[in-house]
């Protein structure tokens, strides 16, 4: 049977990774290459390529403040994943299947060593990716994301000791109907944190409800079964991990459960300990959706990295 504070864990893990808004702009296909079918690309801006995945439930227009700062140095490749913000679902297992057709964009489009930035589910994609294919990949901003996410959600140390919890989870999310799943989304209990403001909050309800039900089960229980903690030693390229506490810390205070700053950091200082070249920083306002909530601190972060990665990952960052 599943504990109180097993649930609790799984909603709080649901609503780290719930996200999107459709993206308008048609897909540009790859030259030479089919087009993916497991998400969509809007290309904007000039210089050297950058490819920016959201998370669950997200569109590419979580990254519209993110493309506007850098277009003028980074060619943008904004994805949308399918089955999420309204672009059609794929029979096909979404994860799996956009780490293999990425890879496939990067060679087809010729793009040299892209900066890959992730938000969430989008963070452990890039890993998994650049840990898979070391040289296709330039420097990684991974945005509140871990490489196990079950570790820390559901208390497990190992993946062995998370399976029956995703199995129960993507049992539970297939089950509901779809008027219990829209009626969830719609509710915005899980989400109520991922952001500060109301408008943000409304935005991201919206993004979920263009969602397809049967594509986030799935995705979500394939995410919680990544484990990539020994797979990050592989990652040769400077990375930048920025985290939140502050939106978890007020969620879990509902169901009495005491959740510090310093927990947090430990928790990401111990999953990111294999990986070479790591720089860390925590919000200390900001929630989920940090490019959303404090965007000056995000591309204060982002400008310092981006202008010398070797350097700012001389020192990993993790004072607590």
């Amino acid at each position: 049977m599943t504990t109180p504070i097993r649930r609790i864990h799984t909603v709080v893990f649901a609503s780290l990774l719930t996200v999107g808004l459709p993206l308008v702009a048609r897909a540009q296909a790859p030259a030479a290459s089919a087009a993916p079918t497991s998400f969509k690309v809007q290309v904007t801006g000039q210089g050297r390529p950058m490819i920016l995945i959201p998370g669950l439930m997200s569109s590419g227009d979580t990254w519209t403040s993110t493309v506007a700062r850098y277009q003028d140095r980074f060619r943008c490749h904004v994805l949308t994943l399918a089955g999420f913000a309204s672009v059609p679902s794929i029979k096909d297992p979404l994860l799996a299947t956009v780490r293999r057709e990425l890879v496939d964009y990067i060679r087809a489009q010729h793009l040299d060593r892209p900066i890959i930035v992730g938000h969430s589910l989008g963070g452990t994609l890039a890993l998994a990716i650049a840990a898979e294919h070391p040289e296709l990949t330039g420097p990684l901003v991974i945005v509140d994301s871990l490489p196990f996410l079950a570790g820390a959600q559901m208390q497990a140390k190992t993946l062995e000791d998370a399976k029956a919890g995703i199995a129960a989870m993507r049992t539970y999310m297939s089950m509901q109907t779809p008027e219990q799943f829209q009626a969830y989304i719609k509710a915005g209990t899980a989400t109520e944190f991922m952001v500060t403001r109301p408008a943000d909050h409304d935005t991201i309800k919206q993004w979920g409800l263009g969602s397809d039900q049967r594509t986030v089960a799935d995705a979500m229980a394939d995410l919680m079964s990544m484990d990539l903690r020994t797979d990050v030693a592989k990652i040769t390229v400077p990375t930048l991990v920025l985290g939140t506490w502050a939106g978890l810390h007020e969620q879990l205070k509902k169901y009495g459960i005491a959740l510090s700053r310093a927990d947090v950091i430990n928790t990401f200082d111990q999953q990111f300990a294999k990986l070479p070249k790591l720089h860390f920083a925590i919000a200390e306002s900001a929630r989920h959706f940090i490019m959303y909530d404090d965007p000056r601190w995000f591309f204060a972060e982002l400008d310092r990295f981006l202008g010398n990665p070797e350097q700012i990952t001389r020192t990993r960052g993790f004072e607590k």
